[in-house]
């Protein structure tokens, strides 16, 4: 363990869980937990839970969980020494002396920064040489000034499969570091050669000012057209932004969300230096919720074609779901924004901004296009499309003002849709269920056993209603609990008991992996669909039946028949199971 573990409880107990999460997803309240989309896989359903009594979190769709480290682990792509000083300076806590193992992939990480600095200024330097005019040109021709190409480091790897190498290595990097910085690649036959040549380039700066990685466009028709860094232990795409380091500090309030490098550069030279970009693949939740905390409303800008309009539907609904009030700038003649401020200049693209659609209205508006509005048919079908996207809204307010504009734009009668939007949304068409437990690969087996289900749910009881165990004890033991990880599980839950009270998220703390802590944080998260106390009741006799029973059994196959203490008390449990099973156990409180 790098940490002592009092710190790491202390250090759980600082930053609440709940406020950390609602920085990258929009939480609503649902019964004793809190709900929303999982920023760690796409989902139009909220099955990511956030439990406040148990400081964990837990997506019963992917199935990641853990505590508040875990979280911040997988939300900021940070290794657990990186992520515990992170939450230590949130909370102005002094982090304690690490160990050797810690201070050395600090220091990797440290290498790997520095080494992406110096190849950034190396490419920045190799793109001023006389005899690079051809990429120097690129950018000249695309109408960037030399201010705007030195504010965002531009530059140029030379067509050459070792020159960056011989340039880094000259300066002390080895080549172990250029492969895990990502800036080389590994042949079949093992040799290492530069992953960029004869591209232009533009580094990828992360909040904090570092250069974390590269994109390179070619000069010519060769393929692929833009090519970015791999992940590496600095840089992880879905969690990064490109000019997110420059935008932060924007003094407008809110940021256009552009597709590419040069749509985001043009607009900064415009004056728009609240644009940002994604990084070579669709939006994700984590990138939409690192927009989150530096403003609350985002453009979409994508480009204006078919693929533009796709991508777009798609990042609406990430943006919505941290949060965020979300337009869509129409481009149209142009292709993108750096076309357009090319051809209709900087007032023309800030009154597209100003006239920004409602993202709900885009939405529906490009639902047009799927049907023949001209056709009574078609009409018909394309409204009811309509109202399942305005049921979809839950807020009543905003659901009624959508009604209005809607009916004020289609010709129909706003009391009829309104009328429409209710049946629907009381026949439950158009909504899914808030939490569906899903099968995911992370799971061994496609359905859970019954006798792991049966522990699992017993697990999930203990730590939600810890005033249980004393009463679970007489009949229900660690020892029962047949699966070696969940029997271990039980018995920390019944040590803390006895020491004053029972915190699941002090238990995770034990765990360090994220892998374990994901499996353990399911343990707590179990599905119990139950509402009365009658139904409590009925299930939690069941469980307790179905675990002995099982336990008995194991215990019949595993015994010494010769131990006759052993034998004497697996009868004891045999006439126990019987009682219990007819009626005896007692009305449990919940």
């Amino acid at each position: 363990m790098p940490f002592d573990r009092i710190f790491l409880d202390e250090l759980s107990a600082r930053n609440d869980i709940v406020e950390i999460v609602s920085q990258y997803v929009q939480l609503k309240k649902s019964g004793a937990n809190y709900f929303g989309l999982c920023p760690f896989h796409n989902e139009k359903t909220g099955s990511f839970s956030v439990s406040p009594d148990k400081q964990i979190f837990h997506c019963f769709g992917c199935g990641a969980g853990g505590g508040v480290i875990t979280f911040i682990m997988k939300a900021e792509g940070l290794t657990f020494p990186d992520a515990v000083r992170y939450l230590a300076e949130r909370a102005g806590m002094q982090i304690p002396e690490q160990g050797e193992a810690e201070r050395k992939a600090a220091r990797h990480r440290e290498r790997l920064y520095a080494l992406c600095r110096d190849a950034g200024r190396y490419y920045y330097d190799t793109l001023w040489r006389p005899e690079n005019r051809t990429a120097q040109q690129y950018f000249i021709n695309r109408g960037l000034s030399r201010r705007t190409m030195n504010r965002f480091g531009l530059g140029y790897a030379p067509d050459s499969f070792h020159a960056l190498i011989d340039a880094m290595t000259a300066k002390g990097y080895t080549r172990e570091e250029l492969m895990d910085a990502g800036l080389v690649s590994r042949s079949e036959k093992g040799h290492i050669y530069d992953r960029f040549r004869n591209r232009v380039m533009f580094p990828i700066i992360d909040v904090r000012g570092h250069v974390i990685a590269f994109g390179g466009r070619v000069l010519d028709d060769s393929k692929p057209k833009y090519l970015n860094s791999p992940e590496t232990p600095i840089f992880h795409k879905s969690r990064n932004l490109f000019a997110l380091n420059l935008s932060k500090s924007t003094k407008n309030d809110y940021f256009i969300l552009a597709e590419g490098y040069m749509d985001v550069i043009s607009m900064h030279q415009a004056g728009f230096n609240n644009a940002v970009a994604s990084l070579g693949t669709a939006l994700t939740s984590l990138q939409a919720g690192l927009m989150k905390r530096y403003t609350d409303e985002v453009l979409v800008i994508y480009d204006s074609d078919e693929a533009g309009v796709k991508a777009a539907l798609r990042a609406i609904p990430m943006l919505k779901g941290v949060g965020l009030t979300t337009r869509v700038v129409n481009l149209r003649p142009y292709k993108d924004p750096d076309e357009f401020i090319q051809h209709e200049g900087c007032e023309a693209f800030e009154k597209r901004l100003e006239e920004a659609e409602n993202s709900v209205l885009y939405e529906i508006r490009m639902k047009e296009r799927d049907f023949d509005l001209a056709d009574p048919q078609g009409k018909s079908d394309f409204l009811h499309e309509a109202v399942r996207r305005l049921v979809a809204i839950e807020d009543e307010i905003e659901r009624n003002s959508y009604l209005e504009a809607v009916a004020g734009k289609y010709g129909i009668a706003v009391e009829v849709l309104r009328k429409q939007v209710g049946q629907m949304a009381l026949s439950g068409a158009g909504r899914t269920e808030r939490v569906k437990p899903r099968n995911t690969a992370a799971n061994k087996k496609e359905k859970e056993g019954g006798v792991e289900k049966a522990q699992k749910l017993m697990l999930t009881w203990m730590t939600s209603y810890p005033a249980l165990i004393g009463k679970l004890e007489k009949y229900i033991t660690p020892e029962d609990f047949t699966t070696p990880l969940y029997r271990q599980i039980a018995e920390m839950i019944v040590l803390q008991y006895h020491e004053g009270g029972v915190n699941p998220a002090k238990l995770l703390n034990q765990f360090v992996d994220s892998e374990e802590q994901k499996e353990v944080a399911g343990l707590f998260n179990a599905r119990i669909p139950l509402e009365t106390e009658e139904e409590k009741r009925r299930a939690l006799h069941d469980v307790i039946c179905n675990m002995k029973e099982n336990s008995i059994a194991y215990q019949s196959a595993h015994m010494n028949v010769t131990d006759m203490a052993a034998l004497q008390k697996l009868m004891a449990d045999k006439k126990s199971l019987e009682r219990w099973k007819a009626g005896e156990l007692p009305d449990f409180a919940f």
